[in-house]
């Protein structure tokens, strides 16, 4: 089944190599007993078969969302009030995630949403920096250093989790800025997908253009409908 697949992907993805300094790798499938557990009722109730799904890919994940759930752009709250899954102690609001579960609600809902498309990432796995006395979210395209320590980290896990998806024909990128072009040039290399379609990321769409979320509720829905 596809969710044991997805499942053992979290349990042996492993960064091994070094970060520059002042930069921490996030990997909350190691870290945290609970995200597993959610992980395996999340992954069970929504991708318990084998049909395959289209590629959706964001950044790294953050703390707030796949970072205190394991789910992308699944913060604590839309994890029980969408998708009916409990989760114990911890409550972590995203505004990504806010945005996601909209889109989503508009879809259809979770399950049919999910019966089409594979939420991840272009590194599955999270960064993070010490910013004064507080800590930061962080991106693999912040720094050329670290996107150097992470690119081969990158390239296999984006062909790893294209077998997972099980289709290559069209990947769907989160961002239309730094992350679509990164992805446009490595697929220009490698070749992993026929096509990818930019669509702008969730975060800055509940930062900066808001007024206009219900356009690109919109223009999230005909796009990736359009590959139905």
């Amino acid at each position: 089944m596809l969710c044991d697949n997805i499942l053992s992907f979290f349990e042996h993805v492993r960064f091994e190599g070094a970060l520059p300094e002042g930069i921490a790798m996030m990997n909350p499938y190691a870290e945290s007993a609970e995200v597993r557990a959610l992980c395996q009722l999340f992954y069970s109730k929504f991708y318990n078969d084998n049909a395959p799904r289209h590629l959706i890919l964001g950044i790294n994940p953050g703390r707030l969302g796949a970072g205190a759930t394991g789910i992308p752009f699944t913060d604590t709250k839309r994890l029980q009030t969408e998708c009916g899954i409990v989760v114990p102690g911890q409550v972590t609001h995203e505004p990504s995630s806010v945005f996601m579960y909209e889109m989503i609600r508009s879809f259809g809902g979770p399950e049919v949403f999910y019966k089409s498309f594979y939420i991840s990432s272009i590194c599955p796995l999270g960064f993070i920096r010490q910013k004064g006395r507080s800590v930061v979210n962080y991106n693999y395209y912040d720094d050329p250093a670290l996107e150097s320590c992470v690119r081969e980290f990158i390239l296999e896990n984006i062909r790893t989790q294209i077998q997972l998806a099980g289709r290559a024909d069209v990947c769907f990128c989160l961002g239309t800025g730094k992350n679509y072009k990164y992805l446009l040039k490595i697929n220009e290399k490698h070749q992993f997908f026929s096509s990818v379609i930019p669509l702008e990321h969730p975060r800055y769409i509940m930062q900066y253009k808001l007024k206009a979320k219900e356009q690109y509720l919109r223009d999230y829905v005909s796009k990736l409908s359009s590959v139905l």
